[in-house]
Formats: C-alpha cells, structure tokens, sequence
C-alpha cells in the first residue's frame, strides 16, 4: 500500500537510499549519508508541504518517492523534480511503477505543470519506466558525474501535466 511517510519509517528510506548510493549510480553521492541527514531532510519536506511517500507491505517499507522544486527561482514555481527508490530486494515487483504513477497524481492534484525524471543515462529499466507512463526525453548532459570510476551522462526526462488554470508571477 501507498501511504505518507512517518518519521518512524525513516530508518528504512535510509537504508533503501544508502543502497542506491552504494551499490548504483541512480544518486550521484559517493559516501552514505546519517540518519541524522533522512531527518532533516524529511523535516524540510514536511515544512516545505511536499510529499514524501512509502510503499509498505506487512508492515515493511519496500520503496519511497517524494518530489521537491526543480530549480530554486521563482519562474520554476509549476516544477517539480521526482525521486523514486526501492529497496534491492523488492525490485521488479511493480513497485516502483506504483510510487511512480502517485507521485504524478500528486503533482497534478497539486496543479504542477511538469514533472522531471534525472535519471542515470545508463538506467534503462528507470527510463522505460518512465516512457511507460508517458515521459519524453527532453536532453542529456554528458559526463555530468563521476562515480565508480567511470563518466556519467545524465538524462532528463519530463511529463508534462495541465498545470494551473491561471498560471501566476510571483
């Protein structure tokens, strides 16, 4: 089941993102981060009226996604950038897909006019997925990271939604 993301969940959002820095070039960190980080980081969210989501089964917490602001000015007010984990050993369980799918019925409720994916170029299970659900490629930065030894391009891909009746300035 989908359902909000209680602060007594987090030990698990940080073990599924501390997988994903590890083991993966889906986050662009090197070292894991603290409990102490997910906190804030989950405190920001909450002030901030953004979501933070979980898929839990049988009381275990499989996956997470949240979205925040794209780029920090104003005229990117109706943008959101989206993130999505789920843990190694509940993948290709359609998980992801879920979290996906609510993350975008969230921004549209929320009258977002686009949502963007970053996504590792390499990851091609993430970007099907998102091309799944209606996603488009909209540009590649090349080697914009390094990790493992290696260059990494970064792919965005965006969605667009119907956004706000009376977009605003301001």
């Amino acid at each position: 089941m989908i359902r909000t993301c209680r602060r007594d969940d987090l030990q698990a959002v940080l073990h599924i993102y501390n997988d994903a820095i590890v083991n993966s070039t889906a986050v662009y960190h090197y070292e894991p981060v603290t409990l102490q980080n997910r906190i804030a980081w989950y405190e920001e969210k909450k002030a901030s009226g953004l979501p933070v989501i979980v898929w839990e089964e049988a009381d275990v917490v499989m996956g997470f996604a949240t979205f925040g602001p794209f780029r920090p000015w104003p005229a990117y007010k109706y943008t959101v950038e989206h993130s999505i984990y789920v843990h190694p050993g509940y993948r290709s369980k359609g998980i992801g897909n879920k979290l996906l799918r609510e993350i975008i019925r969230l921004a549209e409720e929320r009258e977002y006019k686009t949502v963007i994916g970053g996504i590792d170029a390499s990851n091609v299970t993430s970007i099907r997925a998102h091309e799944k659900v209606g996603f488009v490629h909209s540009g590649t930065v090349k080697r914009a990271g390094y990790k493992f030894g290696k260059w990494l391009d970064l792919s965005f891909y965006q969605l667009d939604l119907n956004g706000p009746e009376a977009p605003e300035e301001g």
